[in-house]
């Protein structure tokens, strides 16, 4: 395991049927049926919308 993440904060999300088909659907065309790594891009994908939506700019 990567030491990097030893020190992060742990998230408890709850997920409606819909939305959790809908990750499954992208994780199943997008990452070989794995769900963890659709749910890390999903949540990239939405801090980055996130992020740019607060500041105005796009993140480097």
């Amino acid at each position: 395991m990567d030491e990097a993440f030893l020190d992060l904060e742990e998230l408890d999300i709850e997920l409606s049927e819909a939305l959790l088909e809908a990750v499954d659907e992208k994780a199943f065309a997008d990452h070989r049926d794995n769900r963890d790594a659709a749910i890390r891009d999903l949540l990239d994908e939405w801090l980055k919308q996130h992020h740019e939506e607060y500041t105005g700019r796009q993140n480097d």
